[in-house]
């Protein structure tokens, strides 16, 4: 019996946590690595929120600015994401209050199937769609935004409470 080589074991993904650290020691790179991260997440959020895709790219890029500005008092006792998302989450809701311009278009936050749906499909995904985004529109902004947050971008109630800056019990009631 011979000796088998050691077999390499894929690494995990740095922690974003880790990225940060990196970034802080001058790793520019890293940065990116942690925008390739939440670049789509953000601007799906972000849209959901503002529905204007232009606006919301805006305010994703002004986010990934602040977050790097900022990236020296990221607090560790807390997740990334939770902090980047509530920097995403003060420049939206100031773009809101600048600009007090809501668009309709929804279709910009939901993923296309990866099938080729029927025609049927595609008028019934569509009224669907429609009657979601305007049950949500219909609900003040706080608990829309839990929504979105929850169901959307698959946050646990203690990262949603991170970002809105609110109790988990009350993210829970809020839901």
């Amino acid at each position: 019996m011979g000796l088998r080589p050691a077999s390499k074991q894929p690494s995990a993904p740095p922690t974003d946590e880790s990225l940060v650290t990196l970034v802080l020691g001058g790793d520019v790179d890293a940065y990116g690595e942690l925008m390739s991260r939440y670049e789509p997440r953000l601007m799906r959020y972000v849209v959901s929120l503002i529905h204007d895709h232009d606006a919301a790219a805006d305010v994703v890029q002004v986010t990934f600015i602040k977050t790097y500005q900022n990236l020296r008092g990221f607090d560790a006792t807390y997740k990334f994401s939770s902090w980047i998302y509530r920097i995403a989450h003060n420049e939206a809701m100031n773009t809101l209050r600048r600009e007090r311009h809501i668009s309709q278009d929804v279709d910009a936050n939901v993923a296309a199937p990866s099938y080729e749906p029927t025609i049927m499909q595609d008028i019934d995904q569509t009224i669907l769609k429609g009657d979601v985004a305007a049950c949500l529109d219909q609900l003040e902004p706080k608990y829309r935004e839990v929504l979105l947050l929850q169901y959307y971008e698959n946050m646990k109630y203690d990262e949603i409470a991170d970002v809105l800056h609110v109790p988990p019990s009350t993210v829970g009631v809020w839901v």
